[in-house]
C-alpha cells in the first residue's frame, strides 16, 4: 500500500495528463496516451478536444491536423469521443456482446425490447446508410414506432437514441460532422479487422491505459494500491510516477479536460471548486458560461470567464476568478497563456469585459 500526500497524488495526475513542462510532440502521441478527447464541440473558445491539444502541445498545433484525422480516418468518434482508430477493438468486444455480458439489468433487457420493437426502422436506417451514407442525422428519416420515453433531455428523441444504440451494437459509427451534426456511416466500412479480445481482457486493458493517462483513479484493475492522506478510501496509483518530480507550467484547460472532469476527484485531490455553467441561467453563473481552469504547477488555482469575439479580433476576458492569491510571477505566467490563447486562435487583441486592451497583470485583475 503506497502513502500518499496530496502533494504527491496531484503531482502524479498532472504528470499523466501531460501537461508538465515536456510537452508532447504531436498529436497521435497526445490522443493515444490519454486515449480519448471528448467531442463536445461547443465554440465560445474552441472546441473541446481542439482546447485539450493546445493545452498540451501549444501554438503549433493546427485544429486542421484533427479534422484531418478524422476525415482519414485515423482517429474516430466513439460514443462522443476521438479515440486511435486501433483501439476500437478494445470496445468490439462488448458490441458483439449486446446488451451486456451476465445476467441482464433491467435496463439493458428494456433497451434491447425498446430496439427490437422498432426493428424495422433499425433496418431503414442500414439500407440508407449502405446505399447513401455517410448521412446527416437530420437526413435520416425518423420511422420509429414505438418512441423513446424518458423524463429529462431524450424525450421523444427516438433516432438519436436508436444510433446511439446502433454505435453500442457495432452497426453504425460516426465519420465526422457536417456543421454540428455528426455524419453517420456503416460501421463495416470504418472499424479495422483487427483481431478482437474477448470482454475482460479488452476491460484490463482499457483499465491499464486508464491508469496511465490519470495516475490515479479510485476503482481499476490496473496499478498498484494506494492511501492518499486526508482522503477516504483507496485509490490505485501508476507505479511508474511514484518517485518522480514534476517540473510543472501553467495552462488553460478545457471544462471537458480529464484532468477535471471528474468533479469529486478534483475537489479531493486538488481542492478545487468547479461546475461547467453554460447549461445554468446567466444570473446564477459564478465563474462565467465556458470558465476555463487554471493550472499553474501542480495546482488549479482559478477560472479564466473568456470568450473569442471573431468579429471584432479579440479574446474577451470577462473575468479571472482566483482562487488562491498569486504572486507577479504566477500572474504573468497566466497572463502569457492568455496571450499565446489569442495568437492561436488567429486573434489580435485581449480585451477586458470594458473594451480595454489588456497590455499587462493590472488590467486583467482589475
Amino acid at each position: 500500500m503506497h502513502e500518499l500526500s496530496r502533494d504527491d497524488a496531484r503531482r502524479i495526475a498532472v504528470r499523466a495528463q501531460l501537461l508538465d513542462a515536456a510537452r508532447p510532440r504531436d498529436l497521435f502521441e497526445v490522443v493515444r496516451h490519454l486515449t480519448a478527447l471528448q467531442a463536445e464541440p461547443t465554440n465560445a473558445i474552441a472546441p473541446s478536444a481542439d482546447l485539450v491539444l493546445w493545452s498540451r502541445l501549444g501554438s503549433s498545433y493546427d485544429p486542421a491536423e484533427l479534422r484531418d484525422a478524422l476525415d482519414e480516418q485515423a482517429l474516430v468518434e466513439h460514443q462522443g469521443f476521438v479515440r486511435p482508430i486501433e483501439d476500437l477493438a478494445l470496445y468490439r468486444a462488448e458490441m458483439a456482446a449486446w446488451p451486456g455480458t451476465g445476467p441482464l439489468k433491467d435496463r439493458e433487457v428494456w433497451r434491447a425490447e425498446w430496439v427490437e420493437a422498432n426493428d424495422a426502422c433499425r433496418r431503414d436506417v442500414l439500407e440508407l446508410l449502405r446505399s447513401d451514407g455517410p448521412l446527416p442525422t437530420s437526413a435520416i428519416p425518423d420511422t420509429c414506432e414505438v418512441p423513446w420515453r424518458s423524463s429529462g433531455w431524450n424525450n421523444d428523441r427516438n433516432l438519436q437514441r436508436l444510433l446511439a444504440l446502433m454505435v453500442e451494437r457495432g452497426e453504425v459509427v460516426t465519420v465526422g460532422r457536417q456543421g454540428r451534426e455528426p455524419l453517420w456511416d456503416l460501421a463495416e466500412r470504418v472499424y479495422p479487422d483487427d483481431p478482437v479480445p474477448d470482454v475482460e481482457e479488452a476491460r484490463r486493458i482499457r483499465d491499464r491505459r486508464g491508469l496511465r493517462a490519470l495516475g490515479l483513479v479510485r476503482r481499476s484493475t490496473a496499478g498498484e494500491p494506494a492511501r492518499v492522506e486526508g482522503v477516504r478510501g483507496r485509490w490505485r496509483v501508476d507505479p511508474e510516477l511514484l518517485d518522480t518530480t514534476l517540473d510543472g507550467r501553467t495552462a488553460l484547460l478545457s471544462p471537458f479536460d480529464r484532468l477535471v472532469f471528474d468533479r469529486k476527484r478534483l475537489l479531493e485531490l486538488f481542492g478545487f471548486d468547479y461546475q461547467l455553467e453554460m447549461y445554468k441561467p446567466a444570473e446564477k453563473r459564478r465563474w462565467g458560461y465556458y470558465a476555463l481552469p487554471v493550472l499553474h504547477g501542480d495546482r488549479l488555482v482559478g477560472k479564466l470567464d473568456a470568450a473569442a469575439d471573431r468579429a471584432e479580433g479579440a479574446l474577451v476576458v470577462h473575468a479571472l476568478h482566483e482562487d488562491v492569491d498569486l504572486d507577479d510571477d504566477a500572474r504573468d505566467a497566466v497572463l502569457a497563456e492568455v496571450a499565446d490563447l489569442a495568437r492561436w486562435l488567429g486573434l489580435e487583441d485581449v480585451w477586458d469585459q470594458r473594451g480595454c486592451l489588456v497590455r499587462g497583470r493590472t488590467a486583467l485583475w482589475s
